[in-house]
């Protein structure tokens, strides 16, 4: 199912929201300007290598603490452009009606400590990987576990394809959002067994349930109770 849009109003302009989008795409444009050889360097440069950030050895990671910097940088590589519209558009979903809810500056330290939680979730589930992890997805998956708990009552316009055919249902957010977090942890559980990287679905289980846990110490109580009647 694909997400089209919910049915929640913003009641203010998602200027942080957009400003990700912004900086996510202009990276990533100016990634794909690069050279081949110089894409791959920047990537492992940048992007999150469990083996490298060796959490087992808390000593070794404290005296390079600079190895803890991919952990924030790795959040705006992307691997391609599906990769990035697709998690820009979910962000663009979602991430307006959290950030209404927190403000812009709790907004924007929620969805970094989001993806610093989503990458650390990453690394201990494949400690030994060698295959740089990108992307916003991690983050992102904490502003959908923020939205989980923040909009129990919102639905989320969705198309599913039958045969080729589009259908358009809304169904609860909870629903959708529910289903999801069980597939990443299934496809998560999977990649574990299997002992093989691709697409960190720990990271987003990580993210998400960030978002659960530490939602509420980022929401302004005068935008929750006033603006949605909480």
């Amino acid at each position: 199912m694909i997400p089209l849009r919910d049915n929640v109003p913003s009641k203010r302009f998602p200027v942080i929201t957009w400003i990700l989008i912004l900086i996510n795409v202009l990276i990533f444009i100016y990634t794909i300007s690069l050279r081949p050889e110089t894409q791959e360097q920047l990537v492992f440069t940048f992007g999150m290598v469990p083996a490298r950030l060796n959490l087992g050895e808390l000593q070794d990671l404290i005296q390079q603490p600079g190895q803890m910097i991919s952990l924030l940088t790795s959040q705006f590589l992307h691997a391609n452009w599906f990769h990035l519209i697709s998690n820009m558009w979910i962000l663009f979903i979602f991430g307006d009606n959290v950030e209404d809810l927190m403000g812009k500056m709790r907004f924007i330290l929620f969805y970094l400590l989001s993806g610093v939680a989503a990458n650390f979730a990453h690394a201990l589930a494949l400690p030994n990987s060698q295959i740089p992890a990108v992307g916003a997805s991690g983050a992102i998956a904490g502003v959908l576990g923020a939205y989980f708990l923040l909009f129990p009552h919102a639905r989320v316009q969705t198309v599913l394809f039958v045969f080729i055919i589009p259908w358009f249902i809304q169904i609860p957010a909870v629903l959708y959002l529910g289903v999801w977090f069980i597939l990443q942890i299934s496809q998560g559980l999977i990649e574990v067994n299997q002992n093989v990287g691709g697409v960190a679905w720990w990271a987003h289980v990580g993210g998400f349930v960030f978002g659960l846990a530490a939602v509420h110490f980022f929401v302004r109580r005068n935008r929750l109770s006033s603006q949605y009647g909480r």
